[in-house]
């Protein structure tokens, strides 16, 4: 069965993903004076490496001279780990002196720093974050339950009350010791019309007055919260508190290793580069290589905003240097399978088949050496993130029968390299594929861009 697209498939296409490139490059948000509300993350929301944009050294103690345990001092290093994982900040190191009671981090600027304040940053990464839930407004109030009966707690936008104007929020769901507690307190408090306040380290989060008893497990926390406090909150609480306070014994920048102009210049290099290779694909064959190069920014626009977080309510990846190898290496594999397709395509018309014959033979014949290249490269991809990556990340899980008698060793840089190799090839399959054809079939069906010598036929095709 021969499959033929639409005209406006080319052009529908194309806009879309021309669109959808603007705002993974250059993000969309709104300013209100001195507040930006970010909607659409761009490039220049991606969180780089300590490489790239340098970062924090900071080494945090037990704070009032609380002389912690072996094990204490694991379950906070345990902890701090959890945190940066959940903020995606994989280019990370934590160490622990077990017998001075100290713990070294270091880790990248958070994404869009321009001021480099280091007491944010390390507040970030070092506050107990111990969230308890009592009876009354009062801290003193009786401890219904604690952080730890918290499942997952998830940030939200929304109104809270029925009518009310919509505002950022906690969502939060209980294991099931904290959800029988809370269903029996607030049914109890129900009775007396009493309230419940949320504490986090000795500050009030909430306070609600309980007028139903809530018995399906599940809670908010509203308050004035923005949009970046409900979600450190949120990560503080998944990757729950530490056992003991911290403060930060010392502290100091760390200057990236690239130099300052570095990043400036790997970006204009790299529209240097895609200028190139589009008047490359172009000049080599024609419609399918100008196609091709549209389908190439879709994909490297994709693989910036599975980096970049894209939705403010998410965080970005890490990139490191190693990291943006893993784009460029990508997106020579999109390269690559477009270079595939146009050659088969053209071999195609050279041996006498109609333009319709040679699109769906040549889709047909570069098909399986374009999934035999990508699936190899998706393989090593994932033993690098695995080797490399967060002890209790899925891959790491995955591999443990390969990698158990090593021992952890995360090194973050190289699980950026995995990462972004992996996105970079997985949308290969997406837009130097799926969209190409849907393209050049849309091509196909306009009177205009039917000349053979457009698909590498000859010129005199009539």
């Amino acid at each position: 069965m021969k499959k033929k697209g639409k005209p406006w498939h080319l052009f529908v296409l194309a806009l879309l993903i021309f669109a959808f490139a603007y705002t993974a490059f250059f993000g969309i948000s709104s300013q209100y004076g001195d507040i930006t509300h970010t909607y659409v993350k761009g490039a220049k929301d991606i969180r780089f490496g300590i490489d790239i944009r340098g970062g924090v050294d900071v080494t945090f103690m037990p704070t009032d001279g609380f002389d912690a345990t072996d094990e204490q001092m694991a379950a906070a290093e345990t902890v701090i780990q959890q945190r940066l994982v959940n903020l995606n900040i994989t280019d990370s190191e934590v160490y622990v002196d077990y017998n001075k009671d100290r713990i070294i981090v270091r880790f990248p600027w958070k994404e869009g720093e321009s001021d480099f304040n280091p007491e944010a940053a390390i507040q970030e990464i070092g506050t107990t974050a111990h969230l308890t839930f009592r009876k009354g407004s009062s801290i003193a109030g009786e401890l219904i339950l604690e952080g730890k009966d918290v499942e997952k707690a998830t940030p939200a936008y929304g109104p809270t009350k029925e009518g009310g104007q919509s505002e950022y929020y906690l969502s939060l769901e209980f294991k099931n010791s904290g959800r029988q507690a809370f269903a029996d307190a607030t049914t109890e408090l129900a009775a007396s019309k009493g309230y419940i306040s949320i504490w986090m380290d000795e500050q009030n989060v909430s306070t609600a007055s309980v007028n139903t008893a809530i018995t399906d497990g599940k809670a908010i926390i509203s308050g004035n919260f923005t949009q970046e406090s409900v979600i450190t909150m949120a990560n503080q609480i998944n990757s729950g508190a530490l056992p003991f306070a911290l403060s930060a014994e010392s502290y100091s920048t760390i200057s990236p290793s690239l130099g300052s102009r570095s990043l400036e210049a790997m970006v204009i290099a790299g529209v240097i580069a895609y200028l190139l290779i589009l008047v490359f694909m172009t000049a080599l064959y024609r419609l399918p290589g100008l196609i091709a190069s549209i389908a190439l920014l879709g994909q490297t626009a994709a693989t910036l905003a599975f980096v970049s977080g894209y939705l403010s309510i998410f965080n970005s990846f890490t990139l490191t240097l190693p990291g943006i190898a893993g784009i460029i290496l990508a997106i020579g594999m999109g390269v690559d399978a477009n270079v595939i397709t146009a050659e088969r395509i053209r071999e195609e018309l050279a041996s006498g088949k109609t333009l319709d014959g040679a699109l769906n033979a040549g889709f047909a014949r570069g098909l399986a050496p374009i999934i035999d290249g990508n699936v190899t490269i998706v393989i090593v991809a994932c033993v690098l993130m695995g080797a490399f990556g967060p002890t209790d990340g899925f891959f790491a899980k995955l591999f443990t029968p390969i990698f158990f008698a090593f021992g952890p060793s995360t090194a973050g840089t190289i699980y950026s390299f995995g990462y972004t190799l992996l996105v970079g090839v997985l949308l290969n399959f997406v837009f130097g594929v799926c969209c190409t054809r849907i393209m050049l079939r849309g091509a196909s069906r306009i009177k205009g861009l039917r000349k053979l010598w457009l698909y590498g036929g000859v010129r005199n095709d009539g």
